[in-house]
């Protein structure tokens, strides 16, 4: 693949949906785009770079190109202590706060095939003290492929031995042939829809718990605080945003703080927390 083919694809990507290829994903390029370009009838991936470099290609090309190239990369309670610091911390905090209303809504930001917010849901239907309560979990994506996955909730026996407990393996799910089907009950805890983070996020509504972990990674710094800025815009006022292990808001955006004793988790700055590096660069 040339230079200038290369461009094309990771143009195109970062327009779409903010995703950085430097030249050293060549490798990459060549190995998710093969069968985009099969089913393009293209006789490689070149060619099929190429037609990117139109003046106005395909949107479905253009879609197809996006969602090959976006890292899928997910498993049941990945990293572990993000669910055990939700279980163990953010629920009860979010029981005392909302006791009024008993609702509680948490969105799964770029959540794939859906193991991360199923694996929150199931967490929601171990703790007794939600069983009257209202739990909403929004898993978004920009692939309408992998969306369609994670609604069938089925899964292979390697994806479930990934991070998932035997016993909620034995409690929540059915083995169906070499597949694992999630029962209803913690399926219907999921609404699942198609969404670009490089998009206003207003549509979703406004959340208590963010998960955005394992995805500010791939964006370059401007992209990394656009995408904050407009996390922080639908999240309650008491809120928490989970990130991945290196993954940080410091040095990205002034508009959330870290939550002491809680690594990776941050809550929304205090006017006085937003302001200080403000006030120190001036100085």
């Amino acid at each position: 693949m040339t230079p200038a083919e290369l461009d094309a694809v990771a143009r195109t990507v970062r327009r779409e949906c903010g995703l950085v290829l430097t030249p050293d994903k060549a490798y990459l390029v060549d190995s998710r785009l093969m069968p985009v370009a099969r089913r393009w009838a293209k006789p490689s991936v070149e060619a099929l770079a190429r037609e990117l470099m139109a003046p106005d290609p395909p949107r479905d090309l253009v879609r197809e190109v996006v969602e090959a190239m976006v890292t899928n990369e997910t498993f049941f309670f990945r990293d572990r202590k993000p669910f055990d610091q939700l279980k163990a911390f953010v629920l009860p905090r979010l029981l005392a706060a909302r006791a009024d209303r008993r609702v509680i809504r948490i969105w799964c930001a770029a959540c794939s095939s859906g193991q991360e917010p199923y694996s929150i849901a199931m967490i929601c239907k171990e703790t007794p003290q939600l069983a009257n309560w209202k739990v909403e979990i929004v898993g978004t994506d920009i692939s309408t492929e992998i969306l369609r996955q994670a609604e069938a909730g089925s899964y292979s026996q390697f994806e479930v031995q990934r991070g998932l407990p035997i016993q909620l393996l034995v409690k929540h799910f059915e083995q169906q042939g070499d597949r694992w089907q999630l029962d209803a009950s913690i399926r219907s805890m999921v609404s699942f829809r198609q969404f670009n983070l490089l998009d206003p996020p207003d549509r979703l509504g406004t959340f208590d718990v963010v998960f955005c972990r394992n995805v500010l990674i791939y964006f370059d710094l401007p992209t990394k605080s656009g995408i904050l800025g407009r996390i922080a815009s639908v999240m309650a006022p008491d809120g928490v945003l989970y990130l991945g292990g290196a993954e940080t808001v410091l040095g990205v955006s002034d508009r959330f703080q870290p939550v002491r004793t809680q690594q990776g988790v941050y809550e929304l700055a205090t006017p006085d927390a937003r302001q200080g590096p403000v006030r120190m660069a001036a100085g």
